[in-house]
């Protein structure tokens, strides 16, 4: 897949476009769920592939970056494409990528992954497919596809050298997938990206359902392993419903899920509400406030930008009664690393700083110039590389005592999240 790397990319969508023509413009083989955002697009998700499967629908799933294995993008039934199946779908597609490319369209590596996901699903064949952009909405190689139901998450600061400098540029980016005719179901914004993401609305004729308004989170309380929530769809009111997943932001997927699903469902008559607690009970996002150890305590967390870590922050005070929190980052060297650690300082006791496996990972040494006039020098720890890290974190916690209440969180990057659920041997897809 010699293809260059997915976040370095020219914004068109004329390449994957030919190709999808190539193929016979598979991503028009099924209705599809499209989903934008800066935070929650993932787990959203996996919400809507279990309530749709949950339905006895075949659903594809199509979503990125992976945590540890490429093929974890693309699933079909809830599974990822097996080894065979993955090497597969490549083979039947690398022929038509290949003449594209000979006419002057030099195929990218975020489009081809599309074009594979996009054949898979058609071959298979789904009943649906859950889509998420890769990156902004307008020029994302996912926007081939005419969204019937489009999902914006909470649109906040990240890839500012990519979709723009404040959070109108970058919302007026997620809009493009906002399609005339279709509905669009909006998670609580900003109010700047709420009115670029109403104009958008206005301007193309779509329906649109606001999250607070026509639907929402009407109660939530904690519980064991996540919380529980009554629920106000587009079609009906849904209580009791069990989430093993933790904070406000995960019950705000779960709502946007539940809303979008509906959209796509004719009629007027709510889900049964029986179907929405099993499928929501046995949901899952990995590498999102995950517990991956106890004894003590360790979480994985994916946060990357502000806007995550903040939501993320506040479901570890919420779900997780620490007394001490030990803290084990890596960060890309293009993120907003001050913003990240400037919300961790008040929460970490002790922060280990690492780097990742990505080559755009900043080094623990850059991180730790960053961290110390935060932090203090006494509270950071400097280890390279990650496997120590996580040894170092936990050594400090198990140094605290079995009972002293102290947790271990790995946080940072999405990479990291990955690059820990392998070296602790976290189980789930």
């Amino acid at each position: 897949m010699d293809r260059g790397v997915e976040w370095d990319f020219e914004p068109t969508l004329d390449r994957i476009a030919a190709l999808l023509d190539l193929l016979g413009s598979p991503q028009r083989a099924y209705p599809v769920i499209h989903i934008a955002g800066t935070n929650g697009k993932t787990s959203t998700a996996r919400l809507t592939e279990a309530l749709l499967r949950e339905r006895n629908l075949r659903v594809g799933r199509f979503t990125s970056p992976h945590l540890v294995s490429m093929r974890e993008r693309i699933t079909v039934d809830g599974d990822p494409l097996s080894e065979e199946r993955f090497s597969q779908v490549y083979e039947e597609v690398i022929p038509y990528v290949e003449l594209a490319d000979t006419q002057g369209r030099r195929i990218q590596f975020f489009e081809l992954l599309t074009a594979m996901a996009f054949a898979a699903f058609a071959d298979t064949p789904v009943d649906v497919a859950v889509v998420e952009t890769g990156m902004g909405g307008s020029w994302d190689a996912t926007n081939v596809a005419d969204g019937t139901v489009s999902v914006i998450t909470p649109i906040s600061l990240d890839h500012t050298d990519r979709l723009g400098p404040d959070i109108p540029a970058i919302a007026g980016e997620k809009a493009g997938i906002i399609k005339a005719g279709a509905t669009t179901i909006l998670a609580q914004q900003e109010l700047a990206a709420a009115e670029v993401l109403m104009r958008r609305v206005a301007d193309v004729g779509a329906v649109v359902a606001r999250e607070g308004l026509e639907f929402g989170v009407l109660s939530r309380e904690v519980a064991i392993g996540g919380q529980l929530l009554t629920l106000r769809g587009l079609k009906g009111v849904y209580d009791e419903v069990y989430l093993p997943l933790y904070g406000a932001h995960q019950a705000s997927n779960a709502v946007c899920a539940l809303a979008a699903v509906e959209a796509l469902t004719g009629g007027d008559d709510p889900l049964d509400v029986e179907l929405v607690r099993a499928a929501f009970a046995q949901a899952s996002s990995p590498g999102r406030m995950e517990v991956v150890r106890r004894t003590p305590t360790v979480v994985i967390d994916a946060a990357h930008n502000p806007g995550g870590m903040q939501a993320s922050l506040e479901a570890l005070h919420e779900a997780f009664d620490f007394a001490k929190v030990i803290g084990v980052v890596g960060v890309m060297h293009d993120k907003d690393v001050d913003g990240l650690l400037e919300l961790l300082e008040p929460v970490l006791d002790e922060i280990v700083v690492t780097r990742n496996s990505s080559p755009r990972s900043m080094t623990a040494e850059e991180l730790a110039a960053l961290a110390v006039p935060l932090f203090g020098e006494e509270r950071v720890h400097v280890v390279e590389r990650l496997d120590d890290a996580i040894d170092r974190a936990i050594g400090i916690a198990d140094a605290e005592g079995e009972f002293s209440g102290t947790g271990v969180v790995i946080t940072g990057s999405v990479v990291t999240a990955g690059d820990a659920r392998l070296l602790l041997k976290a189980d789930g897809t």
